[in-house]
């Protein structure tokens, strides 16, 4: 490993230590005992997991997204390519706390398109840092604008909240969010877009 790469490992390792001193101290200051055989762990679990969901912070998107692109052939141009479905899960920057949700992601390609496989990854890794949903759709579509420059790129995100939105509720409250560029921006086309991924334009 070069020193890049120690200094990468240090650096993580050093995060993972302070994440899990401030999961004690968190635990502590709610009046929790941190010594219960329950909570042994609990720093060490909490470190581990907020290092898997919060991966994408050190994730070049825009780089993921042009590695996986190809010259659109002639024929490919003009006709929308979309993905439906595609699951995620991110943490609530207000909260900390993990909603999920379904995307779904339709673009246009004006000189290049992607590998299919390429979207879901990317959607991951954006998701990968603290977000809002809204923040997460915006973000997104930056990446295909920047990465592959295509006609037009609309994506709709359907999220369940986090766990602290405020209130009692049998059931998380679900929000749509769409984010759209170049033409799909448009109100035909953007229709055109979301009949194809399965919603009705709202205007």
């Amino acid at each position: 490993m070069g020193s890049r790469g120690t200094d990468r490992a240090s650096g993580a390792a050093e995060r993972r230590a302070r994440l899990e001193a401030a999961v004690a101290e968190l635990l502590a200051a709610i009046g929790e005992d941190t010594s219960r055989p329950g909570l042994q762990d609990t720093p060490r679990r909490v470190a581990e997991a907020y290092a898997e969901l919060l991966a994408g912070e050190s994730v070049d998107a825009v780089a993921l997204l042009a590695s996986g692109s190809l010259v659109a052939d002639e024929d490919e141009l003009g006709e929308m390519v979309v993905m439906r479905d595609i699951d995620f899960r991110s943490i609530c920057e207000q909260h900390l706390l993990p909603f999920t949700g379904i995307a779904h992601l339709a673009y246009l390609p004006a000189a290049q398109i992607v590998g299919l496989s390429s979207i879901p990854r990317v959607i991951d890794a954006v998701a990968g840092r603290l977000q809002t949903p809204e923040n997460l759709a915006e973000q997104v579509v930056d990446v295909f604008e920047l990465g592959i420059k295509p006609a037009g790129v609309l994506l709709v995100l359907d999220t369940e909240g986090c766990l602290a939105a405020p209130g009692r509720r049998t059931n998380s409250p679900r929000t749509v969010t769409v984010a759209s560029r170049g033409c799909l921006a448009e109100p035909a086309a953007r229709a055109e877009a979301l009949a194809l991924i399965g919603l009705r334009s709202a205007g």
